[in-house]
């Protein structure tokens, strides 16, 4: 069928958006350093070019024509709507901003990347300072309604507000602060065999197993190791992740990889017919991507790293398989003392590897420096005592090297201020969606305990993935929940989960 003109500027610009992504993925696993100005250079040119496409008279005519016409489908109204909000988006961000933040954040991950592996904060600092100044002039220029912060948000979750935030972090707060301390003054669970020697090769063939188990396909991705997990998307058909392994810690490979698998999880089950459109690119941001939010994104990483991956049930469907990987290693070991191990609770100091009653905390620090940044409360230079002093407030640890405090996260360094919320937005609607599946099915739960990944995985597409970005993330809620963001399922099931684990 021939393309009407408003799909074909959606689609070139689809291709550019594409490239881009390819271009941040090698950027990320193989480029050498010394590319990254020329690197940092391509990708802006391309950024400006998906820029003048969306400015174009063309596509604004063809945008006007096809408005016009009868009877139009929901994916064209949402789809119009989108380039209608772009349009008006980069009528306000000059050109030279975009380019400046796509060369500067081209750099800056190499310096991050450099700072991480000499322990020293001042080598990235410089390039830190520029982002923030940078993302303020934006916030500045885009507008916002309740503090500088939501200009930067609702790149990465439309409509969420600064008092809106606050709220869900006193509720976490409220209920999860008591529940730590009881939690914490119990007797361990034994995970010292956790810290056994995994050989990392078979770390990768076991994490690859149970990616596919639960139903990444990798007829159409990879599996690649970098200095911080993600799951990026060329198109659908196309979508590749990354993970870290340590030979010494079991966890961080393994779970890391079910994390990421579970983003391109979402990518992979897109409607067909979407690809190619406005429903699957981000538009304000210029990335493709197909999650109609970085929140939503985060419910289905953490969903099926954490309700299946940490489950009891899904490690009496495969601890012999983890068993048979490492022959010998974890004999001594019975399922029940595993899962107790891998869903131990204990202040610590990185935010990948934290557990889940502890993790948001993670996330309330980090979204305290973000808005102290863009807010000019909070200097880029105070960073390294600023991160130690709220993390042991909030978590009583304190980080002895620069590379496991300030330097541990990679989305600064990329000029992604403003997404650490999604983290714990994808906490909540993760656990709704949940509570929702084994709800309207039944026999869902009894599917898990087979080892049978394939019902969930059907309704999770049928109600959220095939969607891309029709929808917001209000209305998915509203779709398959019947309310909006509810953060009770989310505190009950780990009220059960760790009062069970604990016996308290």
């Amino acid at each position: 069928m021939t393309a009407t003109p408003l799909k074909a500027q959606i689609a070139r610009l689809s291709d550019l958006l594409n490239v881009i992504n390819l271009l941040n993925w090698d950027a990320s696993t193989g480029m050498p350093n010394g590319a990254s100005l020329q690197r940092g250079q391509q990708i802006a040119t391309l950024s400006s070019l998906a820029q003048s496409i969306i400015l174009s008279p063309e596509l604004a005519s063809a945008l006007a024509d096809e408005a016009a016409l009868p009877n139009l489908t929901l994916h064209q109204q949402r789809s119009h709507q989108a380039l209608q909000q772009a349009i008006a988006h980069y009528k306000k961000v000059p050109a030279s901003l975009v380019v400046e933040q796509a060369q500067l954040v081209a750099v800056a991950e190499v310096a991050w990347r450099q700072a991480r592996e000499q322990n020293n904060f001042s080598l990235f600092q410089p390039y830190l300072e520029k982002i923030v100044a940078l993302k303020r002039r934006f916030a500045e220029v885009v507008g916002y309604e309740n503090h500088p912060y939501e200009a930067l948000t609702h790149e990465y979750e439309p409509g969420l507000t600064v008092p809106a935030l606050k709220a869900l972090f006193a509720q976490l707060q409220a209920r999860l602060l008591p529940l730590v301390k009881r939690v914490h003054a119990a007797p361990k669970p034994d995970n010292t065999f956790l810290h056994r020697h995994f050989p990392v090769d078979q770390q990768r063939a076991l994490s690859t197993k149970l990616a596919g188990k639960i139903g990444y396909d990798f007829q159409r991705g990879r599996l690649d190791t970098t200095t911080h997990p993600f799951e990026i998307s060329i198109t659908r058909e196309d979508v590749r992740i990354t993970t870290r392994f340590n030979p010494q810690f079991l966890n961080a490979g393994l779970f890391g990889t079910l994390h990421e698998a579970g983003h391109a999880i979402y990518e992979q089950n897109v409607a067909p017919e979407l690809s190619g459109t406005a429903l699957t690119l981000d538009l304000f941001g210029l990335y493709a991507v197909a999650g109609t939010s970085y929140g939503v994104h985060e419910s289905q990483s953490r969903l099926w790293e954490n309700r299946v991956g940490r489950s009891l049930p899904f490690w009496h469907n495969h601890y012999a398989e983890l068993q048979a990987t490492f022959p010998g290693v974890l004999d001594d070991v019975s399922v029940e003392q595993f899962h107790r191990a891998i869903n131990r609770s204990e202040p610590s100091l990185i935010r990948v590897e934290a557990d889940e009653l502890t993790y948001d905390f993670h996330v309330m620090l980090r979204v305290e420096i973000e808005m102290g940044l863009i807010e000019g409360s909070l200097k880029v230079s105070d960073l390294p005592a600023f991160w130690a002093e709220k993390i042991q407030a909030y978590l009583g640890v304190k980080p002895t090297t620069d590379t496991l405090g300030v330097l541990q996260d990679i989305h600064w360094s990329k000029g992604m201020i403003g997404s650490f919320p999604t983290y714990t937005l994808g906490n909540v609607m993760g656990s709704q969606f949940m509570a929702a599946a084994l709800q309207q099915q039944p026999s869902l739960a009894t599917a898990l305990e087979q080892g049978n990944y394939l019902p969930l995985k059907g309704w999770l597409t049928e109600n959220i993935l095939q969607h891309g970005r029709t929808y917001l993330p209000h209305e998915l809620l509203q779709r398959t929940t019947g309310k909006g963001l509810d953060a009770t399922p989310y505190l009950d099931y780990l009220e059960q989960k760790f009062t069970a684990l604990y016996q308290l």
